[in-house]
């Protein structure tokens, strides 16, 4: 299991424990868990609408793809570590890093 965890605006962290071999999503999980993300496009990195910032563990995510940069560069408020959680899959290295949620419900 990946624990990773999600930062309120007060910066209280809650902690979610997901499976690092299905290749799930961060969005997925955020969902599942019962967290308000619009995901609209159901994770065709076409609506942004799971904008999340990445506060740690950002090494372990990877490069974001031209498709992902392009959402986010259209966003309201992207930071220097956006990223879009239908992109991110939960693996080990995830582990302990830090999100924040950002997108159009936030």
């Amino acid at each position: 299991m990946v624990t990773f965890y999600v930062e309120d605006e007060d910066g209280e962290r809650q902690s979610i424990e997901a499976p690092g071999d299905m290749g799930l999503s961060l969005m997925e999980i955020l969902k599942a868990s019962d967290y308000p993300v619009l995901a609209t496009c159901g994770g065709m990195a076409l609506c942004a609408t799971c904008h999340v910032e990445v506060v740690e563990g950002k090494d372990g995510l990877g490069d974001a793809s031209d498709i992902e940069l392009d959402q986010i560069d259209n966003l309201p408020n992207p930071t220097p570590t956006s990223r879009l959680a239908c992109q991110i899959r939960i693996s080990d290295d995830l582990d302990g890093a830090v999100f924040r949620l950002k997108g159009e419900s936030n």
